[in-house]
């Protein structure tokens, strides 16, 4: 069996994971942005600790040849590229017309488009929240931490990724 494993930035992640906690009415409200922000560097999420996951499927990879670990931060940045690398993993091959196909049906706003991606079809969102797929840009999580937050995300995050290898991208 292949794994391909995306990987999101942690600041872009947590802000994103707040927005669909917002909308999402099977979970429980998550209350505003500061304490959600401190439950997920506490590690206090439904599907647990960001960092135990991300790390826990890096390490995974390292011992396991099957598993294509992705960034969806390098997707953003050079999709054609990435589709290649995908490609390549999966031992497949694709003409340049299927490949260009690809890359402009996972553009975020043809997915934002398509009711099989963006989950307008699933009862248990509240779209008047906010939509499923906001903006898929690197580097949003800028316009929800203030500088205090920054910084005591940046001192939490070195901590506990001090033991990985994993270097997960945060612009380009």
């Amino acid at each position: 069996m292949q794994v391909v494993y995306v990987a999101r930035n942690a600041k872009d992640n947590v802000v994103s994971y707040f927005h669909f906690d917002r909308m999402n009415k099977v979970q429980p409200e998550p209350g505003d942005w500061s304490s959600f922000l401190q439950r997920f560097m506490d590690g206090k999420m439904v599907f647990g600790p960001w960092y135990d996951h991300v790390t826990g499927w890096w390490d995974r990879k390292q011992s396991y040849p099957k598993l294509h670990y992705m960034f969806f931060e390098d997707m953003v940045e050079d999709t054609g590229r990435e589709i290649d690398k995908l490609c390549s993993f999966l031992g497949t091959t694709s003409t340049l017309e299927q490949r260009e196909n690809i890359r402009a049906q996972t553009q975020f706003d043809n997915m934002k488009k398509d009711k099989m991606a963006n989950y307008s079809t699933v009862a248990a969102m509240d779209f008047k929240i906010s939509p499923f797929m906001r903006k898929g840009k690197v580097g949003d999580w800028k316009n929800h931490f203030t500088i205090t937050q920054n910084e005591q995300f940046d001192e939490d995050y070195e901590e506990k990724m001090k033991n990985t290898t994993l270097q997960v991208p945060t612009e380009f």
